[in-house]
């Protein structure tokens, strides 16, 4: 049975990072009465997704609205336009995380390549403060059997003009706890892969709660990451944005003021996997996060420390 759409209802993607509420109802406004418009944020840090829905009165402007808009270019990105579709088990949890892309990969170019197993909704290559891709990025599909086809086909092979083995799983959300059924198919690290961050040289590497190297774990799905030295202006987000290119992620915290709510220099982050929290501590302890401002990354453990180092 086809699933019912609601035509005068509109998802906008590939929204420019800065857009504005009220930018975007104001732009949709001009194709007609604009009955509701949301902006989706991180609910964190409350950056913009990247993505909006805006509902109109009649279903002629909402035609209107992907005619005319669709396509249409807002800063660096194209914007996407097109119906919303109804929430239903078939197109739940179907966004991939891909990694071990080739550094001139975009998005475009990862529609071409994951478009043949289905319709994608969004896509996105993740690049760091100097635009360089990570060699990673994310493809969510319209519905989880074509993502799941996807990671049947292209999982662990090495497509043309690829110089690294691709690894497609799918993505943990933020705080959603990983099934482990889920992950234990898609874990596999590559360690080839030099990672997405530049780090510093190894010459400042003390970590405050690294007394030894046993890492502290509940389990063998949660392994607890510690990183110190964090800017005041934190937020989650730059945990996951750190993170994530390594591996699955249960949940991420910011230690923060009681009064200010401002960082106190450091968090903590939960990884499903040992061997990806072990090749993002190596990859991200020592890196510059701004202003000379270099991260100490370890496992947490359960030793007491003995200085106040």
């Amino acid at each position: 049975m086809a699933e019912k759409i609601d035509q005068s209802n509109l998802i906008v993607n590939y929204l420019p990072q800065s857009m504005t509420q009220d930018e975007i109802q104001s732009l949709f406004s001009s194709c007609g009465k604009v009955i509701s418009c949301k902006l989706v944020r991180d609910k964190n840090s409350h950056h913009s997704l990247g993505y909006a829905f805006v509902k109109y009165e009649d279903v002629a402007d909402a035609n209107k609205a992907i005619s005319s808009l669709n396509g249409l270019r807002l800063q660096s990105k194209v914007i996407k336009v097109s119906y919303a579709r109804p929430s239903s088990a078939a197109i739940k949890n179907a966004n991939l995380y891909v990694s071990g892309l080739p550094l001139h990969y975009t998005h475009q170019d990862l529609d071409n390549l994951f478009g043949q197993y289905g319709a994608i909704i969004t896509s996105k290559v993740l690049y760091d403060g100097n635009g360089v891709s990570r060699g990673v990025g994310f493809v969510r599909y319209d519905k989880r059997n074509e993502a799941e086809a996807a990671i049947l086909a292209l999982n662990k092979t090495l497509p043309n003009g690829f110089q690294a083995q691709l690894t497609v799983k799918f993505a943990n959300t933020p705080n959603q706890k990983s099934q482990s059924s889920e992950n234990s198919d898609y874990t596999d690290i590559q360690q080839s892969y030099g990672g997405p961050m530049r780090h510093q040289s190894s010459s400042v590497r003390y970590s405050p709660m690294a007394a030894n190297d046993s890492p502290a774990n509940s389990n063998s799905n949660n392994w607890c990451i510690f990183i110190y030295n964090l800017p005041q202006d934190a937020e989650d987000s730059l945990l996951y944005q750190l993170f994530a290119p390594y591996g699955a992620i249960n949940n991420v915290k910011l230690i923060r003021e009681l009064n200010s709510k401002k960082c106190k220099g450091y968090g903590f982050v939960n990884m499903v996997n040992y061997e990806e929290a072990y090749n993002a501590i190596l990859h991200l302890n020592g890196y510059d996060v701004g202003e000379n401002r270099l991260l100490q990354v370890s496992f947490k453990n359960n030793s007491k420390k003995t200085s106040n180092r």
